[in-house]
């Protein structure tokens, strides 16, 4: 290894990403759900026909047809429909809350018209876990099947995927959830590449300097980097460098690299017993007493008291309900 990261896989990683598949469903016109705004992030693959799919902060609707996704990264209100532009009546209109079932036991839902064939999950993040790369994000990412972007191997996993909950067997549910998992990841990538020039986010990683930088930050974490030392290594300029971060990142280099450091700390603090010097020592720095204020700087609270709350925490973090779509 050169010392650059895999800054989609240590992300995800940190940040705890879990996706949950809640069903198979089909759908006959007329049909019409509201899903409220949540906490967690809902997608969506169209195993067969069409759908309208109108979100929150989104001037246009958006249409899907067969082997599209879409994915509503940050849990805003929308709505889906059979595309036509009638007014529903109130019958007419599912309860969000049908939207969970079992991909082994597809359900009917709607009326006797034409039918679509939907599979519905979720994806959410450790609470208070929160990456710039991922916070610029559109309130929707449509993937469409047949858009030029879209690569064969995305396309071979929604395939798997529609294919899998058609025909259920032994371990669906197992296979069902890893594909949910790959699909996402996919799905960030298709994203990387599709992303205008000038979006901050995950365009970054596309960009071969600021992605190259985010690469030795993320791979070399004890490294006391500097904005000059970080452009020197990916061949830039001190201020073009700085500036094509802030650009594409959407804040300055530093900002990003003593945000990193704090979420993997918390994420060690989460996870192992490691002393607090050891864990300061991992994520660059040499004094306990710098660590700890910095790290109160970001979460509002020291690492033991952190540590501590996380161990009270555990019964009831898995005691709370599962989020619906």
């Amino acid at each position: 290894m050169d010392g650059h990261a895999d800054v989609i896989s240590d992300v995800l990683e940190t940040m705890r990403f879990t996706t949950q598949l809640f069903g198979r469903f089909e759908l006959g016109a007329p049909w019409a759900i509201r899903v409220p705004k949540k906490e967690t992030s809902s997608f969506y693959v169209l195993a067969r026909g069409s759908l309208r799919l109108e979100v929150e902060g989104v001037d246009a609707p958006i249409l899907l047809s067969a082997g599209d996704v879409v994915l509503v990264p940050h849990g805003a209100a929308h709505v889906l429909d059979d595309g036509s532009r009638r007014t529903l009546a109130p019958r007419d209109v599912i309860p969000s809350e049908q939207l969970r079932g079992s991909v082994l036991t597809p359900r009917r839902l709607g009326g006797e018209g034409s039918v679509s064939t939907l599979v519905v999950g979720c994806f959410r993040f450790s609470a208070g876990v929160h990456s710039p790369l991922f916070t610029a994000f559109p309130p929707a990412i449509h993937l469409p099947a047949h858009e030029p972007g879209v690569t064969p191997s995305l396309a071979a996993t929604v395939q798997l995927i529609v294919a899998e909950s058609s025909a259920p067997g032994p371990g669906s549910a197992i296979v069902l959830g890893r594909l949910a998992d790959v699909l996402l990841v996919q799905a960030l990538r298709a994203r990387t590449a599709a992303t205008s020039q000038d979006e901050a986010g995950l365009r970054a990683l596309a960009d071969p300097h600021i992605g190259a930088a985010l690469g030795l930050m993320h791979g070399r974490l004890t490294e006391p980097w500097t904005v000059e030392r970080l452009a020197s290594g990916v061949g830039m300029s001190r201020s073009g460098f700085a500036a094509r971060f802030h650009t594409l990142v959407g804040e300055p280099p530093l900002q990003y690299l003593a945000r990193w450091r704090m979420m993997k700390a918390a994420q060690w603090l989460r996870e192992t017993d490691d002393s607090l010097p050891e864990i300061a020592g991992r994520v660059g720095y040499e004094s306990a007493v710098a660590f700890n204020k910095a790290f109160k700087r970001w979460h509002g609270v020291g690492p033991g008291a952190w540590r501590r709350a996380r161990d009270v925490g555990h019964g009831a973090e898995a005691a709370l309900p599962t989020p619906g779509p």
